[in-house]
């Protein structure tokens, strides 16, 4: 069993929330979303791991078990190519459940014309394998969901 904690503040929302079919019809695996707090803050780590993919709008962390997971923050934010966003840690780092990852401003990715949601998902996780946890409001760092 993997807990996934939320890796911003908000509102925990479905997958199907997500107005981008990859995410939302699942086909990059299961999980849940936010809704983020319209206010500056950190990203941080869902898990215990290794950043093995680390992008200014997305970041995977694998456990010592295997397990990736994908935080991205916000939809079609590979466009801004970095502005907006600080990372605060490196591609191999090692990093803990909780640590901050990338600061950003979910309000102006939204004043640009994007979705600030925040898809976050269990790579290559078996369907059914998901359980949320987490429902209305969160703080970085909650209980998200449960990977069996």
């Amino acid at each position: 069993m993997t807990t996934v904690l939320a890796p911003v503040a908000g509102a925990a929302v479905g997958l199907r929330a997500v107005p981008d079919p990859v995410f939302s019809e699942g086909l990059v695996g299961p999980g849940a979303a936010i809704e983020p707090a319209r206010e500056p803050g950190e990203a941080v780590s869902p898990i215990t791991g290794k950043i093995v993919k680390l992008h200014p709008h997305a970041f995977v962390v694998v456990g010592d078990d295997g397990r990736g997971v994908l935080v991205h923050l916000g939809i079609d934010t590979v466009q801004l190519k970095g502005a907006g966003f600080e990372l605060l840690v490196s591609e191999g780092d090692r990093v803990s459940a909780g640590q901050p990852v990338v600061v950003w401003n979910p309000l102006e990715i939204e004043a640009g014309g994007r979705s600030p949601v925040c898809p976050v998902v269990a790579l290559d996780a078996a369907e059914g394998s998901v359980t949320t946890l987490a429902q209305g409001a969160v703080r970085a760092g909650d209980d998200l969901f449960l990977w069996a």
